[in-house]
């Protein structure tokens, strides 16, 4: 069974051994079955996608949206990194799920926009419901049409971009979960986190301008008080239908 080749973009080593950690834990896969790349430690290396079952995109601090001159350099090569991998991605059809950032980067990779002129989220839990479109997605069929999922984000994308499928929306960002093809798919929320994810990562970002930092202590209330399943099952959902299993 070919493994899944997870690409991870936090420079913050407790927020990437937590993040990858929960897509081990929430995903159903391990270890073995998986080829990390922490994208913040070294470029891409060379690989053929052949190899791989599928591809997941975490999250990160950058944003897609940050004019050129002013994205650090880091972000910048990472960034560069992942759409390099998109247009075969797209091309093939080949399955991807990218989470939060990766959703930037398909949307960019389709010609749509992101940015922060509108759908910024606080951090925290968010009412998603699914689409009549995505009531009929393999990935989302017989779940709750409605569900919570925990986001935190400083730009979205603004439309949907041409030739993608809406999934789900909530009222305060519409495109929490979009489709290209049949197998390409991104999420706005954090399908592999729980309260306890965010409790770290609100730790790690209080001065990363996603909040006030003196709102750390009840925004990690909140997230802990958080009932979030439904994105677990589709994360889940994809590893289980792309494995084979």
């Amino acid at each position: 069974m070919k493994p899944f080749l997870v690409l991870q973009l936090r420079p913050e080593d407790a927020a990437a051994e937590e993040e990858f950690a929960s897509f081990l834990k929430r995903g159903g896969l391990t270890e073995e079955g998986t080829r990390r790349v922490r994208l913040d430690q070294a470029p891409l290396p060379a690989l053929s996608l052949d190899d791989y079952a599928g591809v997941i995109v975490g999250g990160g601090p950058g944003c897609v949206s940050d004019p050129p001159d002013s994205k650090d350099p880091l972000e910048a090569r990472i960034e560069a990194d992942c759409l390099s991998l998109m247009p075969e991605i797209l091309a093939r059809d080949m399955p991807y799920l990218g989470c939060c950032y990766g959703l930037g980067i398909l949307a960019v990779a389709l010609g749509g926009e992101v940015s922060k002129a509108r759908y910024g989220e606080p951090i925290g839990g968010v009412d998603c419901t699914i689409t009549d479109d995505g009531h009929a997605d393999p990935l989302l069929r017989d779940l709750p049409r409605d569900f919570r999922a925990l986001v935190g984000h400083k730009e979205a994308v603004q439309h949907l971009p041409q030739g993608a499928v809406h999934l789900v929306a909530s009222i305060p960002c519409p495109f929490q979960m979009i489709r290209a093809g049949s197998n390409v798919y991104a999420t706005q929320f954090h399908p592999e986190a729980d309260g306890e994810s965010f409790a770290t990562r609100i730790a790690i970002y209080r001065d990363r301008g996603y909040f006030a930092p003196h709102e750390a202590g009840a925004l990690t209330d909140a997230a802990l008080a958080e009932k979030v399943d439904v994105p677990g099952m589709i994360l889940s959902r994809f590893v289980r239908v792309y494995s084979g299993r």
